[in-house]
């Protein structure tokens, strides 16, 4: 199988259809939105319920905090329930105030409302101050 390099992990990986979304999306952050790669990381790991986890790309602020979480999926996949459930999950431990789920065709973002577990879809993603 065909293999790409990840920036941020500074690795060679396998070139999975998954991947390929991966990989466009660090480059859209990157050159797009203007977030440098020391800013963002893929393949986050952390636990949750004593299970280890890991978050597809996580965007980090100012104060090192993470701010955005970045969920990829296949191409084909569907943005479903699931999926944002899996993130609502994820951000149970990481406390991010965006996300955003792609899965290369079509991408949604959502902001945490104050504290709360309670979040809204947005048109767009914001400026991210970093």
């Amino acid at each position: 199988m065909d293999t790409i390099f990840d920036p941020l992990r500074r690795i060679e990986v396998q070139l999975t259809p998954e991947e390929a979304v991966r990989q466009g999306v660090i480059a859209w952050l990157r050159d797009e939105l203007g977030i440098p790669e020391v800013m963002m990381a893929s393949e986050y790991g952390f636990r949750y319920n004593g299970r280890q986890y890991r978050a597809d790309v996580v965007v980090f602020g100012r104060d090192t905090s993470p701010l955005l979480l970045v969920e990829c999926k296949a191409p084909g996949i569907r943005l479903d329930r699931d999926v944002l459930e899996q993130g609502i999950r994820y951000n149970r431990v990481l406390g991010v105030r965006y996300m955003m789920f792609t899965n290369g065709e079509q991408m949604y973002f959502c902001e945490r409302v104050g504290d709360g577990p309670e979040y809204r879809f947005l048109r767009q993603i914001p400026e991210i101050e970093i």
